[in-house]
């Protein structure tokens, strides 16, 4: 991979090294070479994360679109689960490749047991609101009567089992920032596999299984990923990988609790702040019927797919700023964001090509009903006018994260969308009458001005200072 040009067997070659893992040295050789090793187990992975969502639409379409709604007003809530996960994810991949590569195993493996003892308690504390006031939830979220009625299960199997989300996320950060990806890829490709398996069944019933339509996707997508986290317990304990633990190093250790608590709260507060502002999008989406809120779920789901691979080169873009700072090499660290940011960009082009000429196509393999097909087209179709800002601030806002520096997305976040998309989606929307135009017009806006902003923001170099 050191010349411009690379043939097909090569690039086999390649790609099996990447998901086998046999490559554990990321800090020098070539960039490319290693924004391809990393990338390539970690776009799988987030691809085997986005088919939990694709596979569970695809079955519960053919229920009610109050089963499709229901789904997407949850995921809405859910999403702040993913808020708390993803912001711990972030200090533990920064905290865990910065260990890495001050070749401090131990530090690394301490960092790690800390990372799983807030996870359970946080989920802890979600999972008693979740099974305790599904219902007030979908109606706070703007659910009609018979949306609950029909749909209150989901939310509270989904909510109450959120342990299982908020352990795959870490767990599979742990194992990224030790360079590990190709274990985390494994650990999804055997969660989903159980998912798609266990999806019909439970939702349309099989023997003594009774179905439990829009309910039952939430069972099997929880026993997914419950089977999902013991396997990757069973990694991190009979230590396959890098990272290793032992039953003597479950104890809390305050030094090590406190540092990542410290660098996780500027992640938290971003994707709170984003995820957030989702939930209000999909309350103003409520307001145009269930047809159109279907519509716009599984255009978000359908998009979410094709986001997997740009989340994964982010990913792998944090884990090599991770590690090659605490390599002392800054410059291969901002070299290696330049380089994924380009790949994913152009990654982020061709998927919107493909948007703009195939919307109603993608989702009527979904939902057929007129509204449902129309409104989705328009939503993929006026967000995928965005997408290479998308794929290109992605990576570089995920930059910041790998390096310890979590509170310049934050505030980038807090004024792009707070400040500016849900004003602009609600004056849009509502006031102005555009109706869901207006709030697939804000998404775009926010996320063109977050990539720009980001740019500028990373040239200035600050974040190559930052300690954990």
């Amino acid at each position: 991979m050191q010349s411009n040009k690379i043939t097909f067997k090569q690039f086999i070659q390649y790609f099996k090294i990447a998901v086998t893992g046999k490559e554990q040295e990321f800090t020098s050789g070539s960039i490319r070479r290693a924004v391809f090793m990393l990338s390539i187990p970690m776009i799988l992975e987030m691809l085997m994360e986005s088919i939990f969502a694709i596979v569970d639409i695809m079955y519960v379409s053919k229920i009610s679109v109050n089963a499709v709604a229901t789904i997407g007003l949850t995921e809405s809530v859910i999403t702040l689960v993913y808020a708390v996960a993803i912001g711990l994810s972030m200090a533990a991949t920064a905290i865990v490749a910065r260990r890495v590569g001050e070749t401090d195993y131990k530090g690394a493996s301490d960092a790690a047991v800390q990372v799983v003892f807030l996870g359970v308690f946080v989920a802890a504390v979600i999972s008693v609101i979740g099974i305790l006031y599904p219902k007030e939830i979908l109606g706070l979220m703007g659910g009609k009567s018979d949306l609950i009625e029909e749909g209150y299960g989901y939310t509270q199997v989904l909510l109450g089992g959120n342990v299982t989300i908020m352990l795959l996320f870490l767990i599979n950060a742990i194992f990224r920032g030790a360079g590990d990806a190709s274990i985390a890829m494994k650990v999804l490709i055997v969660s989903n596999g159980l998912n798609i398996i266990l999806d019909p069944i439970f939702i349309f019933g099989l023997g003594p299984i009774p179905a439990y339509g829009v309910k039952g996707a939430a069972i099997a997508t929880t026993i997914g990923r419950g089977v999902a986290v013991l396997f990757q317990l069973a990694i991190l304990f009979y230590g396959y990988g890098k990272i290793k633990i032992a039953f003597k190093d479950l104890v809390i250790r305050v030094g090590v609790m406190l540092n990542l608590i410290k660098v996780s709260l500027g992640g938290i507060g971003q994707f709170l702040i984003g995820t957030s502002s989702w939930v209000f999008l999909m309350r103003i989406m409520s307001e145009f019927g269930s047809e159109v809120l279907a519509g716009y779920t599984i255009a978000i789901r359908v998009m979410m797919f094709t986001l997997m691979p740009a989340w994964g080169m982010s990913n792998a873009a944090a884990t090599l700023v991770g590690q090659n700072l605490g390599a002392q090499k800054p410059e291969r660290a901002e070299l290696s964001v330049w380089k994924t940011g380009k790949y994913s960009a152009i990654f982020m082009g061709l998927v919107s090509i493909v948007y703009l000429i195939f919307a109603p196509q993608i989702i009527v393999l979904f939902n057929d009903t007129p509204d449902v097909v129309k409104y989705g087209s328009l939503c993929l179709r006026v967000i995928a006018a965005g997408y290479v800002f998308y794929g290109y601030g992605m990576v570089v806002i995920n930059a910041f994260n790998g390096a310890g520096d979590t509170k310049t997305p934050t505030y980038i976040n807090f004024v792009c969308f707070w400040l500016l998309q849900l004003p602009f989606a609600y004056v849009m929307a509502l006031t102005l009458d555009f109706g869901p135009t207006g709030v697939f017009l804000a998404i775009t806006l926010a996320e063109i001005i977050i990539a720009i902003v980001a740019v500028i923001w990373f040239k200035k170099g600050s974040w190559k200072l930052v300690k954990v």
